[in-house]
């Protein structure tokens, strides 16, 4: 029997007591038959010893017969019955243990090709002989022999979608285990993609703050000019506030309790007071208050584009103008220097300022644009479409920055 894939301890049990039950009936049987067959007209030596090859035979191919060998084994099995049949009639009953073993061990066709041959063997072996033929004779084999038959596939075909079900239930529950490590492979991946881009964020925070403020108090130390000392004071008094407040997560201070173009216009006046560069602000009358996430990256771009007129300009005017069209906001910063050298800078991008600029706007599917020229000065540029962008949309950013600082190398 075909069990070497059963899982459950049930099923398991009943399977076992299947084959015990056929064991014994084909015991009992080969035992009652052999001594009928004594008793009425077989010889007694015969009736002994065919029977008893007959079981162990039997024996032998329940103990070890497996995959093909166990087909084999049953026409052999099936060989020793006739000629069983030959010694004495009284053997036919052995026909229903070879069918039962037949449903098991064949396939649905070939036992059934395996069939006729052992129940015409039953039909005739009366006639053979020469014993009073009746109609029971005739329809016991048949009906009984196609019940065993019938029973014997039933079973199987219940047993092999029994280990099937197994198959697939072990199938699901694989599935299950690899989605729940899969899952915990996206958590984990996640975790590190949000460590990745809060560790980006803090680069261009710190970037726009504390390293623009001490890039500016190494350039007042090195004036060597004793009146510069409260400037950098200030300096770094901001920079301790800018760093106390990306350690608290908390929004950039120039916001607080201002406007957006409150905050500019004191960077621009920072700016007049510590290079002598005039500066205008011009805003739209019709700009409503945008939301703060916006406000924060203007407020960024602002202030890493005033650091660049500070540091490499040598500009004598700057201007910035925000204004708002179509829905989108727009912060346009402006000098007259001496541009870019290297137009190439502007349109990719290569220093980690404008590269920065780039990334904050994207977050918020806004752009960036740099026009320059040697001797013209520069534009830059940065829209935001304001309606796509929810008050909440996403954590502001926690480091202010001061009106000073430098154009990142």
């Amino acid at each position: 029997m075909s069990a070497s894939a059963v899982a459950d301890p049930v099923r398991g049990r009943m399977l076992r007591s299947a084959r015990f039950a056929l064991h014994l009936i084909t015991v009992l049987l080969a035992v009652v038959t052999a001594l009928r067959a004594a008793a009425v007209d077989a010889p007694l030596l015969l009736a002994v010893l065919l029977p008893g090859l007959f079981l162990a035979w039997y024996g032998a191919g329940a103990a070890f017969a497996r995959g093909r060998f166990a087909r084999w084994w049953l026409f052999g099995l099936g060989l020793i019955w006739i000629a069983m049949l030959a010694v004495s009639a009284e053997f036919v009953w052995l026909s229903f243990p070879l069918l039962l073993l037949a449903g098991h061990l064949l396939r649905a066709w070939v036992s059934v090709v395996f069939a006729v041959p052992v129940l015409a063997a039953a039909i005739l072996a009366p006639i053979l002989h020469q014993s009073p033929i009746s109609f029971a004779h005739i329809a016991g084999p048949l009906l009984g022999g196609g019940f065993a038959l019938a029973i014997s596939l039933g079973y199987d075909a219940l047993l092999r979608d029994a280990v099937e079900r197994d198959r697939l239930i072990a199938s699901l529950v694989r599935a299950r285990d690899e989605m729940a490590a899969l899952q915990e492979e996206l958590a984990r991946t996640q975790r590190e993609a949000g460590a990745a881009q809060e560790r980006t964020r803090l680069a261009r925070d710190l970037h726009d703050t504390i390293a623009q403020e001490l890039s500016s108090m190494v350039l007042l130390a090195r004036s060597g000019n004793a009146e510069r000392m409260p400037q950098i004071e200030s300096l770094a008094q901001h920079s301790l506030t800018d760093l106390r407040r990306i350690v608290a997560a908390l929004a950039p201070a120039e916001l607080e309790g201002s406007a957006l173009a409150a905050a500019i216009e004191r960077m621009l006046d920072a700016l007049h007071v510590d290079t002598g560069i005039e500066v205008e602000l011009e805003v739209d009358p019709a700009l409503p208050a945008l939301p703060t996430p916006v406000e924060v990256v203007f407020l960024r771009v602002a202030q890493s584009a005033l650091a660049n007129v500070r540091q490499h300009s040598e500009a004598g005017r700057v201007d910035v103008r925000l204004t708002m069209a179509g829905g989108i906001a727009r912060l346009t910063v402006s000098d007259d220097g001496i541009g870019f050298s290297e137009p190439a800078a502007a349109a990719g991008g290569s220093s980690y300022g404008l590269a920065a600029m780039r990334s904050r706007l994207r977050e918020f599917a806004g752009e960036l644009e740099v026009r320059s020229t040697p001797g013209d000065g520069v534009v830059l540029v940065a829209s935001v479409p304001v309606s796509s962008v929810p008050a909440s949309s996403v954590p502001v950013s926690p480091a202010p920055v001061s009106a000073s600082g430098e154009e990142p190398e």
